[in-house]
């Protein structure tokens, strides 16, 4: 189904929203849409749930998952009052905290804080810190607001693999796991994982992984200014330790097939570094681009998949892109450098990761 989010919660009666309620109260997983991707449920605060996640995965457990929180029902209230949901998990709220918080939840923004006294390790990687955010997507505020608690959900797909945006990409990533519950909220919008924001490192906002909100839309809506990892320098110069965040390995989001990207007006030269005659290559193009010069290239099959050069179109069909090419048998796939800027940097960060991963024994790379 591919309908979109307005209409969503109507798919999914009440009455599966609470068995899958009940499901995650008595241990078990959930797989749920979220508007970027679909996210592998489990309660926060049951160790053995969250054991299962990283099981199914096939994930390392020191590999941290993020807390969703639902907002509560706003009824009259003109601000919602975050400090008292997050007192169980977080162990100081800024103002700068606060600020991130009103203006972009629930939405695609996960923020990094020093994590509170009761906050499981299983769910941090071992830290001293844990990752927070609230999804935009109803049928994940239903869930959550009827779960009344935090459910842990790093994304519905095997360990370092295309993140699913769709309940059918959940469906085909767990054939084997038959009782899995997965929610069927339709394609998701964002279609690549949240930002995420460290505030745990001392007074400075740190980008540990880009995505749809970007720094300048943070400092337009709240004044607060966010850092790159390397600009952030302790007292002596030296670089300070980052936590470790979900989505940060050198490989990640991978097809099986492997994926390079081309230089602007650069595919013959990428196309010719793989110079097997039996190569079947599909090549994205940019919408805003006329037809490749293919013909130079007789004894390779190759097809041309459209991709838009709109930053947020792309984003949000990245995935299933990379899942159907992956799907159709290719020898290579081809994507086009994502140009300069930081409405790019999202999708440039998930683009990257993938070809590092891709081919068949990606495997290999999950040591980062």
């Amino acid at each position: 189904m591919s309908r979109g989010n307005s209409d969503s919660t109507s798919m999914q009666s009440s009455a599966v929203i609470n068995e899958a309620v009940q499901t995650l109260r008595d241990g078990g997983l959930v797989a749920f849409p979220t508007e970027t991707v679909y996210g592998l449920g489990a309660d926060a605060k049951n160790p053995e749930a969250i054991k299962q996640i990283f099981i199914a995965k096939g994930r390392p457990s020191n590999h941290p998952l993020i807390v969703h929180l639902a907002a509560p029902d706003k009824f009259d209230q003109t601000q919602i009052d975050w400090v008292a949901l997050l007192a169980p998990w977080v162990r100081d709220l800024s103002e700068e905290a606060l600020k991130l918080i009103n203006a972009f939840w629930p939405g695609p923004l996960t923020l990094v804080f020093k994590k509170g006294k009761s906050v499981l390790n299983e769910l941090t990687g071992g830290q001293d810190t844990v990752a927070i955010r609230a999804p935009s997507h109803p049928i994940a505020q239903e869930l959550l607001r009827k779960f009344k608690g935090g459910v842990v959900a790093p994304s519905a797909n095997r360990f370092g693999k295309v993140s699913p945006t769709s309940a059918a990409d959940v469906r085909h990533e767990f054939e084997g796991m038959l009782d899995l519950m997965v929610l069927d909220g339709g394609d998701c919008e964002v279609g690549i994982e949240s930002t995420i924001i460290d505030l745990s490192s001392g007074d400075k906002a740190i980008l540990l992984r880009p995505g749809s909100i970007t720094p300048s839309e943070i400092f337009a809506k709240t004044g607060v200014k966010v850092y790159q990892p390397g600009e952030v320098k302790s007292g002596n110069e030296v670089t300070v330790d980052l936590p470790r965040v979900s989505g940060s390995l050198k490989a990640h989001y991978a097809p099986t097939t492997p994926l390079r990207l081309y230089a602007p007006g650069r595919v013959l030269d990428a196309l010719s570094e793989f110079p097997d005659i039996k190569s079947r290559v599909a090549v994205a193009v940019w919408d805003s681009e006329s037809s490749l010069v293919l013909d130079d290239h007789p004894s390779t099959d190759v097809e041309e998949v459209i991709v838009s050069s709109d930053p947020t179109t792309f984003a949000s069909r990245l995935y299933r892109s990379l899942r159907d090419l992956d799907q159709q048998g290719w020898d290579l796939i081809l994507f086009p450098e994502p140009p300069a800027g930081e409405e790019w940097d999202g999708v440039r960060d998930r683009l990257q990761r993938a070809c590092f991963g891709s081919g068949p024994s990606s495997s290999n790379h999950d040591n980062n």
